[in-house]
C-alpha cells in the first residue's frame, strides 16, 4: 500500500473511530470485512462501551445491506475446529465496561448481502439496545486490516464451518 493511501486510510478510520453515541452506549473503531471479493457475507467488528449507569444489552442489529443480519459467536467444537453460532439472547454490555465485537468472537454477521463491498464502502447499520435503543453506525469496509493479535482472533472468517448456518443465500433441492 502507498503512504498516501495509508495516511488517507488511517485519517479516515480516526474520523470514524467514534461512530455513535447514544444513551449511554459508545459505538468504536466499527469496520466491516468479507473473506474474498463478491462474497454473499460479511461481518462487522466493533468495541461497545457503556458509559450509563445501568447495564444494558445489544438485542438486535439490522442493516438494508443484506437479507439477513444476525449477532453471531464462535464456538470450540475441540480438535481445532470452529464453528459459528447465532447469539439468540444479545450481548450484555455492563455498565462502566466494553464488550469488543471481534474475530474470532461475538461479531455482526451480514447474510446474503445486496452487493459485493469493496475497500473504502460505508455500510450503515442500526445496533438495537435494551436500554439506550437504536444505535445508527456508519462503518467502513475494511477488507485490508489485519487480525488483532493470535489465536482465535487471527483466524481467517472463511475457513469457519457454516455447514449449520443460513447465510442468506437460498437452497436448491
Amino acid at each position: 500500500m502507498s503512504l498516501t493511501k495509508y495516511l488517507v486510510t488511517a485519517a479516515v478510520t480516526a474520523l470514524l473511530s467514534t461512530a455513535a453515541f447514544a444513551d449511554g452506549i459508545m459505538v468504536q473503531d466499527p469496520y466491516v470485512r468479507t473473506s474474498r471479493p463478491n462474497a454473499p457475507t460479511a461481518a462487522a467488528f466493533m468495541t461497545l462501551m457503556n458509559h450509563g449507569d445501568s447495564d444494558d444489552r445489544l438485542i438486535d442489529v439490522r442493516s438494508d445491506i443484506a437479507k439477513k443480519v444476525e449477532l453471531h459467536t464462535h464456538v470450540d467444537q475441540g480438535g481445532g475446529v470452529m464453528s459459528m453460532t447465532q447469539i439468540e439472547d444479545g450481548i450484555p454490555v455492563a455498565a462502566g465496561h466494553t464488550h469488543a465485537l471481534a474475530r474470532g468472537g461475538d461479531h455482526v454477521m451480514l447474510m446474503g448481502l445486496n452487493r459485493p463491498l469493496v475497500q473504502g464502502d460505508e455500510v450503515k447499520v442500526t445496533l438495537v439496545f435494551e436500554k439506550a435503543g437504536e444505535v445508527e453506525v456508519t462503518i467502513p469496509v475494511d477488507n485490508e486490516r489485519k487480525a488483532e493479535g493470535a489465536g482465535h482472533g487471527a483466524m481467517d472468517h472463511s475457513q469457519m464451518d457454516h455447514s449449520q448456518m443460513d447465510h442468506g443465500t437460498e437452497k436448491t433441492d
